[in-house]
């Protein structure tokens, strides 16, 4: 049952990235400064809720397995909020550009700002489990976090009065989320290949915590 769920959340990952791209390439926004929130104004706008909502089901049929492997409670948490926040984020659009900030405009920036951080605290968790791919889960974890400080600068700019019109802001966004999604696939792999979910087990004479076969396979 758990291999099943974790295949089906692959399916809907790269049924997203593939909405994804499909929108970046059928619409005219520039991707270096436009934000991709912006497609949802444009004539292909629905892929941008087609590929969120397939991240949030991929990512949720993710949770489910980490739940059932038993993974560790943190994982399956943020894992669950990046979630949440995906389906957030595509059922309250944000706002045109030049608008005041509405409440769905709101809620879509925070959720996303959430959404941001949690996903690489998940990754570098897993990561601390080891395994074939723990280097390379805690090197795109650890550059997603910088690529979230390089999108959050501009606005941090912007309270002093500095114009930032100039700073690629939709690159760093793109970066953002390319780089988390290929955190969470991995995560899904790590999940394949049984580096997640062993739980420890007590042992009889001493009532310590014993070795999981698993790590001790290392």
């Amino acid at each position: 049952m758990t291999n099943r769920l974790t295949a089906w959340g692959f399916a809907a990952i790269a049924a997203g990235a593939a909405a994804m791209v499909t929108v970046h390439v059928a619409s005219d926004v520039n991707p270096l400064y436009g934000m991709i929130s912006e497609y949802a104004f444009h004539p292909y706008g629905v892929l941008l809720a087609v590929s969120l909502t397939s991240f949030a089901a991929g990512s949720a049929l993710f949770a489910m397995d980490l739940a059932r492997r038993g993974a560790p409670a943190s994982v399956v948490g943020l894992v669950t909020v990046w979630s949440c926040c995906m389906m957030m984020i595509a059922a309250f659009p944000t706002d045109r550009p030049g608008v005041s900030l509405s409440m769905s405009g709101g809620i879509h920036r925070y959720a996303a700002f959430a959404a941001f951080v949690v996903m690489p605290v998940a990754g570098l968790l897993v990561a601390a489990h080891g395994g074939r791919h723990a280097r390379l889960l805690r090197g795109l974890s650890v550059a997603a976090g910088v690529f979230l400080v390089a999108v959050l600068i501009p606005y941090g700019l912007r309270t002093f009065g500095v114009d930032t019109a100039a700073v690629p802001a939709g690159l760093t966004q793109r970066l953002v989320v390319v780089s988390e999604v290929a955190v969470l696939a991995l995560i899904g792999t790590a999940m394949i290949t049984g580096r997640l979910g062993a739980t420890p087990a007590r042992t009889r004479v001493t009532g310590r915590l014993a070795t999981p076969a698993v790590h001790a396979a290392r």
